[in-house]
């Protein structure tokens, strides 16, 4: 009992949830989950970044065949990621100066952040040590690598992390470092799961995928985690644009990733709110770097 980790957010006690096995990697990961914020994790997380984030991964064949980054880079008009695209834009100019110095961290492929210079922001930048950011950088993306990204500390205006820090085993230290890019005042608008509407059966969870997600937020571990870091969090709620970024979701999720006339056909407009009202994706914190 007195070698159980305490929870990396708060630094309470930790309860063993149970285990589950990797879809890909043939080992059982152990899950926990802190009593006071909410916060659970994977214990033992597989640490062979390149075989989990391999060329199978991108190409939606991977641990989440719901990615294909590689039809997302090369065809983005046609991708349904567009729209997460347009809905973090329009969610994050409602908070935000536009144009202005943005990093996406944890930018996968680029093609946000491609996005984002193509909409007029030509101080869009990514950070990405994946399989795909050197393809990006071929491409004309400028993507930072580690030390690059040093050299524009405390210089954004504006930081996204979209569906990455549920990827990180020590995600308060990742905060951390996102504080150090932003100026004062600056910027953290992220999006992961809400933990907070796990099923009751938390291994069950479609989410629980353990060689990829080791990190599982609720609101409130994650409000913790960005005051801890240096981060004031404020609850903006279902800013504009959460209809685009789930409409995203409901699309990846159902197995859509090209557009079509049938997916336009559904009524987004009612849908997404009855989607957050079940998930309560938007209820997670924004940060403001203090």
């Amino acid at each position: 009992m007195g070698n159980d980790p305490a929870c990396p957010v708060c630094g309470s006690a930790t309860t063993l949830v149970g285990t589950k096995p990797g879809r890909r990697i043939h080992r059982v990961f152990t899950i926990r989950k802190c009593g006071g914020c909410g916060f659970a994790f994977v214990e033992d997380p597989c640490a062979d970044l390149p075989l989990i984030y391999d060329e199978e991964y991108y190409s939606g064949r991977g641990s989440d065949p719901s990615v294909d980054y590689a039809f997302e880079f090369e065809h983005p008009g046609r991708s349904v990621r567009r729209y997460e695209w347009q809905g973090i834009v329009r969610a994050v100019r409602s908070m935000a100066p536009w144009p202005c110095k943005w990093l996406d961290f944890g930018s996968g492929n680029g093609a946000f952040v491609r996005h984002l210079r193509e909409a007029g922001n030509d101080r869009a930048f990514g950070h990405d040590a994946g399989a795909w950011s050197g393809r990006a950088r071929k491409a004309g993306i400028p993507i930072l690598d580690r030390e690059e990204l040093a050299g524009h500390e405390g210089t954004f205006d504006v930081v996204t992390a979209i569906e990455v820090l549920e990827h990180i085993p020590d995600p308060v230290a990742t905060l951390v470092l996102l504080r150090r890019m932003l100026k004062p005042g600056g910027l953290l608008f992220l999006t992961t799961g809400n933990a907070a509407t796990a099923p009751r059966d938390f291994l069950g969870w479609s989410y629980v995928v353990p060689e990829i997600h080791v990190s599982y937020f609720t609101p409130e571990s994650m409000a913790r985690a960005m005051r801890a870091s240096g981060f004031d969090a404020f609850f903006p709620g279902r800013t504009p644009g959460w209809n685009q970024i789930l409409r995203f979701k409901v699309l990846k999720n159902l197995g859509f990733k090209r557009t079509s006339p049938l997916e336009r056909a559904i009524p987004w407009p009612l849908v997404g709110p009855l989607v957050d009202w079940r998930y309560r994706v938007s209820a997670h914190p924004a940060g403001r770097a203090v």
